[in-house]
């Protein structure tokens, strides 16, 4: 696993758990943790994020969401959100 892949699964696991059972964290949140508050230094780490994401909800891992209902992430268009299944 590149070292990227385990910031972000990290980064992803750490703000799920923090936030808590049930809750939902945007992919924008994870990029914002790595890369600060920037847009132009958050921005290049979102489709890593939604890419690494996808993987771990098709490990079970956790869940892509939209209006809070299970979605197929490389299916999903426009904002989804991710939680803990």
């Amino acid at each position: 696993m590149k070292r990227e892949e385990s910031t972000i699964r990290a980064t992803i696991l750490h703000l799920l758990k923090q936030r808590g059972e049930g809750k939902t964290i945007c992919p924008s949140e994870v990029a914002r943790a790595i890369a600060g508050d920037t847009r132009s230094d958050w921005e290049p780490w979102m489709e890593p994020i939604r890419n690494v994401a996808a993987g771990m909800a098709d490990e079970g891992r956790l869940q892509i969401t939209q209006r809070g209902h299970p979605v197929n992430a490389a299916t999903a268009k426009g904002p989804i959100r991710l939680r803990l299944p």
